[in-house]
Formats: structure tokens, C-alpha cells, sequence
């Protein structure tokens, strides 16, 4: 067993950490005995209380138990989680508290952000590579897998949120920016067609699937409903009357609001308001703010179970609208 300490990692951490990997490696299975707190004190270099402390957080882990006459031995194996995001925001933060929540005390979960930078990515997945025993990723594309993806056996491979291409035997809870979002907005167009024109902001810069413009346009023209999709910052003209806006990012909701207020517009009457992805504070924002999105809690929740079960699961969730006083 290897144990591995630096200046950035408390030594009790670094305990922790090197019997939590020798567990999943298999060099210790279920009923073996762990160096005693005398012996890991003069092989390791570290006080016994240190051991003592590290050996305390395994139980509380579940990895490893104590009897008088036994001593520490191994419990099971190690259950530990690489939850891999693309940006933080607060549907994707409802995503993690179910996946945790849903998962028992004895599993640890690393959550890290890839912030859609390509190497970022690739140095993340390639460093994690037999550190973990299951790897839930949002994969950085929707069009194809991410080529350091394949270095994952598929059995430990969870995929979320984007994934239109073929993904063969990967497990994966992913939803749909294409038919999903344009029967979204037939379900809705009884509201929605109160506006003379529709405008999608969708910004240059986001990941967000191009596909969804697609079916925007098709929704619009298929209403004879007069529509904008606006890319660059330069595009915007301002709020217009009699016009339905739909948001992916905050800011632009939060613009559409202030420029309404300030014009004297009133949400659901003046103008309308939809934003791409739920968020529990658009409850409470006005008179509610509409939202076409799948329930991202859920998706943690589904995550926890395939990690628990490892019953394959290939779903694509169920996207949303729910209507509220800006439309």
C-alpha cells in the first residue's frame, strides 16, 4: 500500500486517500486487516494520532470497522465518484444535491467544473484515469463523444445532459434541444401566440446545441409568427412591445426585465418571457418567470441510482414548460 503526502494535502487526507486506493485496486479486499495504528506510525512516519483520525474517517465511510479482537479490516470496496460538470449555475447545483443525497454516506464525490475549456477537459479525465470507480460527465459536446472519453471503461462511464450522437453500449441521462424544445413550444402556443414576434437570444460564445435554433425557426414559421434569433451583443435593438423573448443565459433575462421596467412594459402582457432552463428564484421573480427545461434534480436523483445499481440506463428526460405570469 502506497501512501503519498505533500504540502497541499493534510496528512490525515493522504492516509485517507492511499488506503481508499489501495481498497479499489484490490490489494485490500473485504476482511482484510489494515496495518495496525502502532505499525502505520513507524512504516509511514506519521503520528498515531493521525492514523488514528484517517482510520476514523474510513469508518465513517464505511470502508473500514473495528473489533477488539480483530483490529481494522476492510469492509467493501471504495465508492468513489467523479462528478464532472460543465459550468456551475443553480440548476446544475440542484443537480448535485440529489446526486448526493441520493447516494449513501460511504460514497465520496469529487465535483469539478470543465467550463467548456477543450484542455481543462482532456487534463481532467486523463489525471483521474483508475482513481475513481465511476465517472459521471457532462460530455464537453452534443454532436460526437469526447475522444478521452474512450480511455473509461464504459461499465464506470456515466454521460449527462448533452448527446445527440450514437453512444452505443455508454450509459447516459441526456436530453433532447431539438423535438423536446419545439413540442415545448407547441404545447404553449396558445400563450405564446399572443406576441406579434418572438425573439430567441442565444449567444455566440454558448455550447448551447445549435440545433435549438433550428427548431425555433420551424415553430415560427410553421405560425406565421415573426421571429429573431440574436447572436452578437450588436444585434440587440432593445425591448419591444408586443414581442415574447426567450433567454439561455441570466444576464439576458435580467436585461429583458430592466429595459421592460424602465420602458413601463408589464411581463405576460407587454412583452413576454421565457427562460431556456428552470431555476428555482423564477418562482418568485415578478409574477413568476416561465421556463422551458428538464428537472435537472431529477437527473442527479437517476445518476445516483445508476451508480448505486450499475443497472444500464440510456434515457432521454423529459423537457418541460412550465407556464408562468411573464407569459
Amino acid at each position: 500500500m502506497k501512501i503519498k503526502f505533500s504540502h497541499s494535502t493534510s496528512k490525515i487526507k493522504s492516509v485517507v486517500d492511499g488506503v481508499s486506493h489501495a481498497i479499489m485496486k484490490g490489494e485490500l479486499k473485504g476482511g482484510d486487516n489494515l496495518p495496525s495504528i502502532n505499525e502505520m506510525n513507524r512504516r509511514y512516519k506519521v503520528s498515531r494520532d493521525t492514523v488514528f483520525k484517517a482510520y476514523l474517517e474510513l469508518k465513517r465511510r464505511g470502508l473500514v470497522d473495528s473489533t477488539p479482537t480483530k483490529g481494522y479490516y476492510v469492509t467493501g470496496e471504495v465508492n468513489h465518484v467523479l462528478l464532472l460538470l460543465d459550468t456551475y449555475s443553480a440548476f446544475k447545483q440542484s443537480l448535485y444535491n440529489q446526486f448526493v443525497s441520493n447516494l449513501p454516506k460511504s460514497y465520496k464525490v469529487d465535483l469539478l467544473f470543465h467550463q467548456y475549456n477543450p484542455h481543462l477537459f482532456e487534463t481532467i479525465v486523463r489525471e483521474s484515469l483508475g482513481k475513481y470507480s465511476m465517472y459521471v460527465v457532462m460530455n464537453f459536446s452534443n454532436e460526437e463523444l469526447s475522444d478521452c472519453l474512450s480511455s473509461i471503461p464504459t461499465q464506470k462511464l456515466l454521460l449527462l445532459d448533452f448527446g445527440s450522437f450514437d453512444k452505443g453500449e455508454i450509459p447516459y441521462l441526456c436530453q433532447d434541444f431539438g423535438e423536446s424544445f419545439y413540442n415545448c413550444l407547441v404545447e404553449g402556443k396558445e400563450q405564446l401566440l399572443k406576441y406579434k414576434k418572438f425573439v430567441f437570444l442565444f449567444p455566440e460564445e454558448l455550447y448551447h446545441p445549435l440545433t435549438s435554433i433550428d427548431y425555433f425557426n420551424r415553430f415560427c414559421e410553421e405560425n406565421n409568427l415573426e421571429s429573431e434569433v440574436i447572436r452578437e451583443q450588436s444585434e440587440w435593438k432593445g425591448v419591444e412591445a408586443s414581442t415574447l423573448y426567450l433567454c439561455i443565459l441570466t444576464e439576458d433575462m435580467v436585461k429583458v426585465i430592466k429595459e421592460a421596467d424602465a420602458a413601463g412594459f408589464t411581463l405576460g402582457e407587454n412583452i413576454g418571457l421565457i427562460s431556456y432552463n428552470e431555476n428555482p428564484v423564477l418562482e418568485v421573480i415578478k409574477n413568476g418567470i416561465s421556463s422551458i427545461s428538464i428537472d435537472f434534480g431529477l437527473m442527479g436523483a437517476k445518476a445516483a441510482e445508476y451508480v448505486k445499481t450499475k443497472q444500464l440506463v440510456q434515457e432521454f428526460l423529459p423537457t418541460e414548460l412550465i407556464l408562468r405570469g411573464s407569459v
